[in-house]
């Protein structure tokens, strides 16, 4: 049975991903700050999987606490490294802040790896790698621009200085470049649960569905688009999240031939915001109220993923679109709402 590590582990993502591996039988250590999120999880999780899960609660972007838990673990296979802030807009009002968090935290646990040749390491990295490119759809060749937010930048960097780490290491990496991540799980278990107020778009909608927000705020309809709006890549959490095992087992298996990899994860399909309130509106039977604003600091304007890569070499298809999205996002909303 191998041991995984999964940093950020109680966030939105780090959660499901935990979900995926322990229902493939993987041991799973979890670590997170509850920065941005909360232990609840750790029950919600043990409903589905009927595993019970510790969290130690840990501050990865500390270096002496870093290293005083990598003394005490035990063995580790593989990392997942989730453990980073990551809201855009925010980033650009508060860049020292991500610069520190993100950067160090990633800084502190490569030192782990490099120190305990810890086997798979999977970096949550993010298409804002790609900056405002206007060549789409983006593969995974596709140069990196300017981002537009430090947040983005932390990922371009992050990215940069993994490759210069595992050029010297005998064990592998993959970065997983993935999209707009978006959903719940299908059990209406799990979902999206920040500590602060969400700003991304599907929570906000859903928000917005149940009666939390008196409207929804669109955020630029004058951008050169097919109806003005930003054009995004949406991608369901629990596709994303076997994309984070998938990668595991690809290097696991020995078929990762260089030391540092990359995959876009994405559906592939671009569908805009008011497209994707149509959605939701369609599979709720809701009518939103939008009120249509000025564009956000930091967004891009259109950008979606050629994910054949992943496709080919890791063996991962995703299994849901955006209307599969809109009503797990819509169950949970509903269900969390009640209890």
């Amino acid at each position: 049975m191998k041991r995984i590590l999964v940093t950020g582990a109680c966030g939105y993502i780090g959660s499901h991903t935990l979900v995926d591996l322990l229902q493939e039988d993987y041991d799973v250590v979890s670590v997170d700050s509850h920065f941005n999120s909360d232990d609840s999880v750790l029950s919600a999780i043990q409903e589905i999987t009927g595993k019970v899960i510790k969290n130690c609660f840990l501050d990865l972007s500390d270096e002496k606490a870093t290293r005083h838990f990598f003394t005490h673990v035990g063995k580790l296979d593989g990392i997942i490294h989730f453990a980073a802030l990551k809201a855009v807009g925010e980033s650009v009002a508060k860049p020292i802040e991500y610069y520190k968090n993100n950067l160090n935290s990633l800084l502190n646990v490569l030192e782990a790896v490099q120190k305990y040749q810890i086997d798979a390491f999977i970096f949550s990295s993010s298409c804002t790698v790609y900056g405002q490119t206007e060549v789409q759809p983006v593969t995974e060749d596709s140069p990196f621009l300017a981002t537009g937010s430090p947040y983005g930048r932390t990922k371009q960097m992050g990215e940069s200085i993994i490759q210069d780490v595992f050029q010297n290491l005998q064990t592998k990496a993959i970065s997983l470049r993935y999209f707009n991540p978006a959903g719940a799980h299908h059990s209406g278990k799990l979902g999206e649960l920040p500590i602060n107020p969400p700003l991304n778009l599907v929570p906000s909608i859903t928000e917005t569905a149940y009666g939390i927000r008196s409207s929804l705020q669109v955020h630029g309809t004058d951008y050169d688009t097919k109806d003005g709006s930003c054009i995004r890549d949406f991608i369901h959490v629990e596709d994303l999240a076997r994309a984070h095992r998938l990668a595991l087992e690809f290097i696991f298996s020995g078929r990762q031939e260089q030391a540092y990899e990359v995959f876009n994860i994405g559906i592939g399909n671009g569908v805009s915001v008011l497209e994707a309130i149509s959605s939701f509106e369609s599979v709720s039977n809701l009518k939103l109220n939008k009120i249509m604003g000025p564009r956000r600091p930091g967004d891009i304007p259109y950008i979606y993923s050629a994910s054949q890569r992943a496709r080919d070499l890791l063996g991962w298809t995703p299994l849901y679109d955006i209307n599969d999205i809109m009503q797990t996002a819509w169950n949970w909303e509903q269900k969390r709402r009640a209890t």
